[in-house]
Parts: C-alpha cells; sequence; structure tokens
C-alpha cells in the first residue's frame, strides 16, 4: 500500500483543537478575518485537477486504480460516529471506487462495532490492533514531569481530543489517489492553520538541530517558506490539518522522516510538550518534499468542526453538488494558513 488517507482521528487525537485564547483569539478576531466573511475570501490559487481526471457519471467501470486504502483510528466508543463519517466517504466518493479500509483501535473492536461499520462499506475492511508499544509512551519518559505538563498545559487552555465525526460537502469526481501517483505528490490536504503554541514551545528548536545534523535531507525547492518568515530561523506555527490528509507511505517511510521522527521521539516532546502529528508531518513534507509534490485539493469539501473547507470556484461547487457554504469557508479566516500557502505556489 503506498497511499493512505487519513480522513478523521479520535479522542486521542493531540492536535486539532484549540483554545480560542491569546494569539488564536487575536487572529480568529482580526479585520482579515472578520471582512472575510463579507467579501466571500479571496481566490486561492490552486491547481486545478485536470479535465481527464474528471469522471462524469458514477457507473464507470474503472480499469485503473491506486495502491491506497483509508485509515481509520477509532475506538469502540466511537462507533456511532465512525458509521457516519465512512458512509458520507462511500457515498461521495468509495462506492464507485471501492478503495480499501484499515481501521485501527488500541484494544481489540467489538463484533457490535465491526458488523456495523462493515455494514456501511463496500470494500473491503481490515480490522487491526495497535501494538501497546506504539500506543504508550515509553518507559524512559518521566511520567511526574509528563503529568506536570499536562496540568500545566490544562491550566492554560490547552484542549486535547476530538471526535471521530467528519462530513465530505461535495461529490468527489475525480481519483485523488491516480492523480497524487500519477503526478509524483507526496502530500495533500484541504485546510491549513496555526498551531497554538504554548503546544510546542520547543520543538522548531530541535527541528533546526535536525537540520543541522542532516542537511542532506532537505529538500530543493522546498516549502520552507510556508513554515516561516525569515528562511528558518522562527516558526510561524502554520501546518496542514491532518484530520484529512492524503500521503505517500513511502515518504513516510522513507530513510528522512524516519530519521526525523527518531530524532523527535528520542526528545521527549510528544509526552512533555503536546507535539502532534499535524506540525510534525506538516514540517517534513515541507522540507523533505518539493513543494510541488505537497497539493492543496480544492475540489474536496471538507469539515471536522468546527471547520470547514469549501470549493472556491463555483462551476466546481456546482459540479460537486457541494452542500458546503462557499462564503463560510475556513481558506481565508484569520486563523488560516492558505494565503500563506498562495504566496509560496506563486513565487
Amino acid at each position: 500500500m503506498r497511499y493512505a488517507s487519513l480522513v478523521f482521528l479520535t479522542v486521542i487525537s493531540f492536535h486539532w483543537v484549540f483554545s480560542y485564547f491569546n494569539e488564536a483569539y487575536g487572529r480568529a478576531t482580526s479585520f482579515q478575518s472578520i471582512s472575510s466573511h463579507f467579501r466571500g475570501g479571496t481566490t486561492a490559487k490552486t491547481d486545478p485537477i485536470p479535465p481527464e481526471y474528471i469522471e462524469d457519471n458514477d457507473t464507470l467501470a474503472f480499469d485503473r486504480r491506486a495502491n491506497a486504502t483509508f485509515v481509520v483510528l477509532a475506538r469502540n466508543s466511537d462507533l456511532e460516529n465512525t458509521v457516519r463519517s465512512i458512509r458520507r466517504m462511500e457515498d461521495r466518493f468509495n462506492r464507485v471506487h471501492q478503495y480499501p479500509y484499515v481501521i485501527l483501535n488500541e484494544e481489540p473492536f467489538t463484533d457490535v462495532f465491526k458488523e456495523r461499520v462493515s455494514n456501511v462499506i463496500t470494500s473491503s475492511v481490515e480490522y487491526g490492533l495497535i501494538p501497546k508499544e506504539h500506543w504508550y509512551q515509553p518507559d524512559w519518559i518521566d511520567e511526574k514531569k509528563a503529568t506536570a505538563s499536562r496540568k500545566k498545559m490544562e491550566q492554560d487552555g490547552v484542549i486535547y481530543g476530538g471526535e471521530p465525526d467528519v462530513h465530505f460537502h461535495c461529490d468527489v469526481n475525480f481519483d485523488p489517489f491516480l492523480y497524487m501517483e500519477d503526478h509524483n505528490k507526496v502530500y495533500g490536504f484541504t485546510i491549513t492553520m496555526y498551531e497554538f503554541r504554548k503546544t510546542i514551545p520547543t520543538l522548531w528548536g530541535h527541528v533546526r538541530d535536525f537540520i543541522k545534523l542532516h542537511p542532506e535531507y532537505v529538500a530543493e525547492d522546498n516549502a520552507m517558506g510556508f513554515l516561516s518568515e525569515d528562511g528558518g530561523q522562527t516558526y510561524n506555527l502554520c501546518h496542514f490539518w491532518s484530520n484529512f490528509e492524503i500521503a505517500d507511505m513511502n515518504f513516510w517511510r522513507g530513510e528522512a522522516y524516519t530519521a526525523f521522527f527518531d530524532y523527535l521521539e528520542s526528545k521527549g516532546g510528544f509526552y512533555y510538550e503536546r507535539w502532534g502529528d499535524a506540525p510534525v508531518h506538516s514540517i517534513a513534507a515541507a522540507l523533505f518534499a518539493r513543494k510541488d509534490q505537497i497539493h492543496f485539493f480544492d475540489e474536496i469539501g471538507y469539515e471536522h468542526s468546527p471547520y470547514t473547507h469549501c470549493p472556491r470556484s463555483k462551476e466546481t461547487w456546482k459540479q460537486g453538488r457541494c452542500g458546503c457554504n462557499q462564503r463560510t469557508s475556513f481558506d481565508y479566516d484569520g486563523y488560516s494558513c492558505l494565503s500563506k500557502w498562495d504566496r509560496l505556489m506563486e513565487s
């Protein structure tokens, strides 16, 4: 399996919910944020899907399929939202394309969970058990220090968790997996935003140290300009929201990302701070891949409350039979980083 789409995360997700205090509140209530809702936002400069990939009906037989799967992280208690989310994916895309699912949990799924979820899936599905050593923190972590850190973040308004309930607002009338495979893309996203600074106070310092140790991993024509306004001296907190991501597993399994992750793991920030998969994935993709290997899927209408991406083009919105409101799309909200991505891709 080469490409994987992670379409939602569960209550153990570390990155997606933000506190609306301090810097976040300032961005969300900025003039840019408020005015964008009146003018409908600025049209993003996107890399549209070529016409040859667009399907004009949902009864076509497809003779080509990418080596791809959907990866879902869920608990037994997430049953209702998991069923709803997968059913939406099936209705909008997968009942035609028939890509398989891999659903993972840290404990065995119940028979009821598997029966209910399997009933809404038109393709194959495998239920996996995450090994204990992959789920729990390693023994060398100082639990007293980690507990104190979590309590401090709680006092500071940092919130953990989320629900695996997502909406796909548009028909996906093309195959994003095939498009990425054919065009040598390694990462695809629909929403980008700022991380909460208090969750990653030391992350960027360790990223800079890793780059100094391994300059050979940094790609030419990378997306550092999306992450930093000063050539990498500081991190502007922008990241791709990994509640929905399409990623090339060859990239995640590759030498650069493996060395990067192992280095970060050794620093303890996943446990003493709240380093999440979103900034870590984003930084890795932005530095170790070329910027043209990262793709913004404007065509995919996606919502994980409280944020929604709705296609900017009226033609795309109509073609996808989208139910989302274009004027309230998060794309150019004051807390969104999409304008920074636009500027990088225009440069």
